[in-house]
């Protein structure tokens, strides 16, 4: 099999009903997979009755976005995965530049479509945008969203270019690669498991591309609400992880250092707002990961020092000190 669209599915009826028809109809290129997650609700029945060319691959428990994939993965043989969140419309010819891209370069390990908005679909979404990048702090953002500003697409990331990550909400990875790197780490649970997997990639010396000419739009937030306290615990613990994981050892503790004083920083943010239980979810995180740093360290494996897509500078600091909001006013 060339290619295996794999939706990752948890109570997500709703969503299966709303977009896997514009799946099914663009998707001659592939076949349709749905990986339930331990759904409670009846979404397995559903596809039973109604999408019954869709193959269904079944865990009997929530292992998350990580484990969910990694246990589904194992049972697909494709040369290529397409991971695509259940909450994604998809668009005619979507699948082809990006596997012609990947096919033309044997060192691209992952490559992702351009990601808009579906409530605004001239908007980039939030989660992957035109490209995922991340600071030397570990803070991610994207070309055409850099923390909560995004940008209009106007065509001014109509281009093919690597980047650091892409997107889990629609991931192409060769498959091969995949399992070479490990798969996904199953403690990230869910939430900056795509960036980690990438960053792991790159290490081993492959490239994560960016394919403009491939369109998706995602709703976001369709499992794990942005406003919930849970999404701020795991965004915060996660990014710390990706740092002892993956960062140049003879940087790392400088960084963490910094890092988590920016972090406190957003913390006492969220008490102003009045946002109690997202403060307690930054400790949380930050106790986690003071308690569990050596289990984090030991994953340490492949570190490439002079690998492509880390902005050496605080994205942060760039962004609510000195105002820049989009991805072209950075200086790389």
């Amino acid at each position: 099999m060339k290619a295996a669209v794999v939706i990752l599915n948890w109570n997500g009826k709703k969503f299966l009903e709303q977009f896997l028809p514009s799946v099914i109809k663009y998707s001659a290129d592939a076949t349709v997979f749905v990986a339930d997650n331990g759904s409670t609700d009846d979404s397995v029945s559903f596809l039973k009755k109604n999408f019954p060319e869709v193959s269904i691959v079944s865990s009997p428990e929530n292992k998350g976005f990580a484990g969910g994939y990694n246990q589904a993965l194992k049972q697909i043989k494709a040369d290529y995965f397409i991971l695509l969140n259940s909450d994604v419309e998809v668009t005619e010819a979507w699948i082809k530049p990006i596997i012609d891209l990947m096919d033309s370069d044997k060192t691209i390990a992952a490559c992702q479509p351009k990601v808009r908005m579906y409530a605004d679909k001239q908007l980039f979404e939030y989660a992957g945008a035109a490209g995922g990048f991340i600071d030397k702090y570990g803070y991610p953002f994207c070309r055409g969203r850099v923390f909560e500003t995004l940008e209009e697409d106007k065509g001014q990331y109509d281009d093919n270019c690597e980047i650091f990550w892409a997107t889990g909400a629609c991931m192409f990875v060769r498959s091969e690669v995949f399992f070479e790197a490990g798969g996904f780490d199953e403690d990230f649970f869910a939430h900056m498991e795509e960036i980690d997997l990438c960053w792991r990639m790159k290490n081993l010396g492959h490239k994560i591309m960016y394919c403009g000419s491939s369109t998706v739009y995602h709703v976001g937030g369709g499992t794990l609400q942005k406003s919930n306290p849970l999404k701020t615990h795991l965004n915060f613990r996660n990014s710390l992880m990706l740092l002892i994981k993956n960062a140049e050892g003879f940087n790392l503790f400088r960084l963490l250092f910094v890092r988590v004083i920016l972090d406190n920083v957003a913390q006492i943010k969220f008490l102003l707002d009045g946002k109690f239980k997202d403060f307690v979810a930054v400790q949380k995180a930050q106790f986690y990961v003071l308690f569990n740093f050596f289990k984090i360290r030991k994953k340490r494996k492949v570190i490439n020092k002079n690998i492509s897509g880390i902005y050496n500078r605080s994205i942060v600091a760039d962004y609510f000190l000195r105002g820049k909001k989009k991805f072209s006013d950075l200086i790389w």
